[in-house]
């Protein structure tokens, strides 16, 4: 139960495509289908279908993934 005046913060899963190898791993193990896999240009995130889970995040194996306020 929220306290009045308390903020609910929305969370997403954000991708640095720097850093991604492109290895489509992230894409394979989402729960909800919210990644996809462009080639020439990463990973892409739906925002409306992401949990928040973190399963992308524990799984990449070179921490491209993270957890942040949604835009």
């Amino acid at each position: 139960m929220r306290q009045a005046g308390s903020k609910v913060i929305l969370l997403v899963s954000k991708v640095d495509n720097d850093k991604c190898l492109r290895c489509g791993g992230c894409v394979s193990v989402c729960p909800v289908d919210c990644l996809l896999l462009d080639e020439a240009k990463g990973i892409i995130v739906d925002a409306k279908k992401c949990t928040s889970c973190g399963v992308c995040v524990n799984f990449c194996p070179v921490g491209a993934f993270s957890l942040k306020k949604e835009d």
